[in-house]
């Protein structure tokens, strides 16, 4: 698995603005990014295949910075399963707590978009940060498997 996106917005409705690279920290999430506060939903990660799986439902190539996530993921898909699941990327670690429901702001960003990230966990998942570190772009991506409860 290969990180291929990260970008982040300085406020609720703001332009996504893609990066190379960046520092994720428990204390601020995606440096710069305006839901980085701690929490379950501190960092939100798509995946390529579930993005061009919605991208076909609608008809169209959209850009992923549209489902408005701050890390893009190749090489895997998310479920209920991976709930506790830890994503490492570097010395960065993410507990995946929850889906990310898709919310009618996506149809704003193209209609039908609401509805097709709905399926499969399309629409990514939200994570806390456990440990942060700096990322960039063709970073190698795990997916751990946790012993541990959430807390």
């Amino acid at each position: 698995m290969k990180l291929i996106g990260i970008a982040r917005r300085k406020a609720s409705r703001a332009v996504m603005e893609e990066l190379e690279q960046i520092n994720v920290s428990q204390e601020n999430g995606v440096k710069g990014d305006f839901r980085g506060k701690p929490g379950k939903r501190q960092v939100t990660v798509l995946t390529l295949d579930s993005w061009l799986d919605a991208c076909k439902e609608v008809g169209e190539q959209l850009p992923w910075t549209i489902r408005r996530a701050n890390l893009l993921v190749e090489g895997t898909r998310f479920s209920q399963a991976n709930v506790g699941d830890v994503i490492t990327i570097g010395t960065l670690r993410l507990q995946i707590t929850r889906e990310t429901d898709p919310c009618p702001r996506m149809d704003e960003q193209f209609q039908g978009m609401t509805q097709a990230l709905k399926p499969e966990w399309r629409g990514g998942v939200c994570c806390r940060v456990l440990s942060g570190g700096d990322i960039k772009l063709g970073d190698e991506v795990f997916v751990e498997a946790s012993a541990s409860e959430m807390s």
